[in-house]
């Protein structure tokens, strides 16, 4: 009985994964609207994607695959049965290039088909919403189609693919961490006016100096260790440059003209980008491949001095992604992923810049059925709540910003079969630090030059 009514279960949840929308009819889905539930399962096969290429290049991945038998070229055999795949191909850094640019190309196919779709009436809305089974299939047939890619000159190509796409993708962090701190003070403001006052701009004080603190202490930390009293003239520049803008627009922010222009605008939202941007600093000063002015982790804690010459990594294929820098930007990754698949924003700019809607998520209820369960409902019919294009793009360049961040923006060597650092790296990271901060101060001045359109 327990089996029967099980295989029943799984049944109805079949119309989830091949119906022509997602879970509209199925009991067993959670109550939520269908473009917040599309946009959550899409980001699952990105940090499922993600999941497979961090297994993949888990240290001592290869040594494994090459005991069994009669897997791996040149390992254990089978008598009568010869061993048909390439491990160095399946692990290290060309299995995450090759995972990467499966998910790329998966979701620029379906930016490509959602050009232009307006509302889910569209019959291409039914594709994006639903079939579901069949989509992941798709990206399953192009992931192992990837893995037949001759090596060649493909992962070179790729690597500078990955640095532009990462490059727009850093931008798009930004945004949504603006989006999010605007959020963020405007739920505590809210509060604090219907409230317990004290307790919600104390809230809002702490987290402020707390960001500001943490990145003054991170700027100290950089010209301890990232510079030299001789050398490292570029560190020294980045960090100066980096520090006296995050000043400027921290001082920007609380202007008198534009706080009465936008005064949902403040500190709260300043110092996270403040934070941010000391964040991307240091990541862009950790791929210099002058090891004089870039000493590990290990070298730091231990107090013991690396080479000045630039050497790849020590092992031939092998990239070491768990670098602090590497965990902290998964860590954002992930947390920019999931919030671009719930975010519901008021911020006007924002919303054009993301190509969302302005809080049409939040506006339909959920149904309730006769039976008692409540459905998935459409909530865009009479228009998207985002763009569908751009959320695959968006998804095509974060599955870029996943491989450079796991093989630490290190570009293959096709030579010595090594990753080296590079400084068009460095310089990537830093150009994007400096043109975030640029969007971030044109979204607090812009209300102001522009006083006779409507940016509320």
């Amino acid at each position: 009985m327990g089996a029967c009514m099980a295989l029943c279960s799984l049944a109805s949840c079949a119309s989830c994964l091949c119906g022509s929308a997602p879970c509209l009819l199925c009991g067993c889905c959670p109550s939520s609207n269908n473009s917040t539930v599309t946009r959550l399962v899409f980001s699952f096969f990105l940090l499922l994607g993600t999941l497979v290429s961090i297994i993949m290049i888990l240290p001592g991945m290869e040594t494994q695959l090459r005991k069994i038998p009669g897997f791996c070229q040149g390992g254990s055999t089978i008598p009568g049965v010869e061993n048909q795949f390439n491990c160095d191909v399946i692990v290290g850094y060309k299995s995450v290039y090759r995972m990467c640019f499966a998910m790329a190309c998966f979701f620029f196919l379906f930016s490509a088909i959602m050009i232009r779709v307006r509302t889910s009436k569209d019959p291409r809305a039914v594709i994006q919403n639903g079939f579901w089974f069949f989509k992941f299939l798709i990206l399953v047939g192009i992931t192992v189609g990837a893995f037949f890619i001759p090596d060649g000159t493909f992962h070179n190509v790729w690597f500078y693919f990955g640095i532009v796409g990462s490059f727009m993708f850093i931008l798009i962090q930004l945004i949504l961490l603006i989006d999010f701190a605007h959020s963020w003070n405007e739920v505590w403001v809210r509060n604090a006016e219907e409230g317990n006052s004290k307790c919600w701009y104390f809230g809002l004080l702490f987290f402020t100096i707390l960001h500001y603190a943490l990145a003054f202490a991170a700027v100290v930390l950089f010209y301890l260790y990232y510079t030299k009293p001789d050398a490292c003239a570029e560190h020294k520049v980045f960090i100066s440059l980096n520090l006296i803008f995050c000043v400027i627009i921290s001082v920007v922010s609380i202007l008198p003209k534009v706080q009465d222009a936008s005064p949902q605008s403040g500190l709260l939202q300043s110092s996270l980008i403040t934070l941010y941007t000391m964040y991307v600093t240091w990541s862009a000063m950790t791929n210099n491949p002058n090891r004089e002015c870039n000493p590990s982790l290990l070298s730091l804690v231990s107090n013991i001095s690396s080479s000045s010459q630039p050497t790849p990594t020590t092992a031939p294929g092998t990239v070491q992604w768990w670098d602090a820098q590497g965990i902290v930007g998964l860590v954002i990754f992930l947390f920019c992923t999931l919030y671009a698949s719930i975010r519901s924003s008021s911020n006007a700019q924002v919303n054009r810049l993301m190509q969302t809607e302005e809080g049409r998520d939040s506006q339909v209820e959920s149904k309730t059925e006769e039976d008692g369960l409540r459905r998935v409902v459409d909530n865009e019919e009479d228009g998207v709540t985002y763009s569908y294009s751009f959320f695959h793009f968006h998804l095509f360049l974060a599955s870029l910003y996943i491989m450079m961040t796991l093989t630490n923006w290190y570009k293959p060597d096709t030579t010595t079969q090594a990753m080296a650092s590079t400084m068009p790296a460095v310089w990537v990271k830093i150009c994007s630090s400096w043109l975030g901060l640029a969007l971030y101060l044109w979204t607090l001045i812009a209300p102001v030059l522009l006083s006779n359109r409507d940016f509320s």
